[in-house]
């Protein structure tokens, strides 16, 4: 079921595009860690992101 409301969209993709993968393990973090949740590695990247429209 596609989101019409542009408001909710724009969250929505906030929070399925903007967040950091750990290199070492493939797990996805917060955007503000400094480390990996899980292995505690600082070997961190931005998802890569391409939006659709």
């Amino acid at each position: 079921m596609p989101i019409l409301d542009p408001v909710k969209k724009a969250i929505a993709q906030e929070h399925r595009l903007h967040m950091k993968i750990c290199r070492a393990c493939g797990v996805r973090n917060a955007p503000a860690a400094k480390k990996c949740r899980k292995c505690r590695s600082k070997n961190l990247r931005w998802k890569k992101r391409e939006l659709v429209k």
